[in-house]
C-alpha cells in the first residue's frame, strides 16, 4: 500500500468525531449478532480498499452493522458483498467472488473501494453532519488515487458525496444537472465519469430493484469507460 494510503487510513481508524456513530459502532461491537458470537468485531471506522492504482473507484453508503463493522474491509461479511463480489470477480476487478474477513485473500484489481461514511449507521442513515466530517477523508482518498477515471455511485448518498468532493474543490458550483439513475453516465468537470447504480442492499436486491444483471451491466461499463 502506498505511504500516503496507510497515514490516511491509519487516520480513519483512528476518528472520534462523531459520537453517535461511536456509540452505536461500538455497542453493536459488544452485543454482536448471535451468529457471529465468536467473532471479535472490528468496531471502528472502516478505511478504504483496493489497487492504488485504480481506474474505477466505488462509492458507497456506510459500512454495515454486521458487516464492514464486524470484519473491518468495505462490503466484506453481509448480503451487499455476497451480491458485490461475484460481479467484481466476473468482471475482472476481484481476485475471487467471496469476501468473508480481511484476512481471506481477497484482492482488487484496477479497482478502489470506498465509502461516503466511514462508520455503521443507525438504521443504514447516516446525518449530514457525519457525512461532512467523513468528507475530507474522502478528498483526501480521491485526490492521491490518481489514475481513477471512472466513478462508480453505489446508491444516491455515494452519488451526492462525490458531486460534494466537486464542488469543494471548485469544480461544479451546485449539484444541480446531475440526476441519479440507475446506469445514468456523467462527465464531470474533472475529467472522470461518474456512472450511478442502485445500491446494492438487501432492500434492493431482495425485491428485484437491483438484479445481478443490471448490477453486471454497470462494471462491464465501468471497465468500458475506464479503457477509453
Amino acid at each position: 500500500m502506498s505511504d500516503w494510503l496507510t497515514v490516511l487510513n491509519d487516520e480513519v481508524v483512528a476518528c472520534r468525531l462523531c459520537p453517535r456513530l461511536v456509540e452505536h459502532r461500538e455497542a453493536v461491537a459488544r452485543q454482536k449478532r448471535k451468529a457471529y458470537l465468536d467473532w471479535e468485531y472490528w468496531g471502528k471506522p472502516v478505511p478504504g480498499f483496493g489497487d492504488p492504482k485504480a481506474r474505477v473507484l466505488v462509492l458507497g453508503l456506510a459500512p454495515g452493522a454486521h458487516g464492514s463493522n464486524r470484519t473491518g474491509r468495505p462490503f466484506t461479511g453481509d448480503m451487499s458483498g455476497t451480491f458485490l463480489y461475484p460481479v467484481l470477480f466476473a468482471a475482472g476487478f476481484a481476485s475471487q467472488p467471496t469476501a468473508e474477513h480481511r484476512d481471506d485473500g481477497l484482492q482488487l484489481r484496477d479497482m478502489y473501494i470506498t465509502a461516503a461514511a466511514r462508520c455503521a449507521p443507525p438504521g443504514n442513515k447516516p446525518l449530514p453532519e457525519e457525512l461532512a466530517h467523513c468528507a475530507p477523508f474522502l478528498a483526501r482518498e480521491i485526490g492521491g488515487l490518481k489514475q481513477v477515471r471512472v466513478v462508480v455511485a453505489l446508491g444516491k448518498i455515494g452519488f451526492d458525496a462525490y458531486l460534494n468532493y466537486l464542488r469543494g474543490q471548485g469544480e461544479i458550483a451546485s449539484r444541480a444537472g446531475y440526476d441519479f439513475g440507475h446506469g445514468r453516465q456523467h462527465r464531470t468537470p474533472d475529467g472522470k465519469v461518474l456512472l450511478a447504480s442502485y445500491h446494492p442492499s438487501n432492500q434492493n436486491t431482495a425485491t428485484g430493484k437491483l438484479t445481478e444483471a443490471m448490477f453486471a451491466d454497470i462494471f462491464r461499463e465501468a471497465r468500458r469507460l475506464a479503457e477509453e
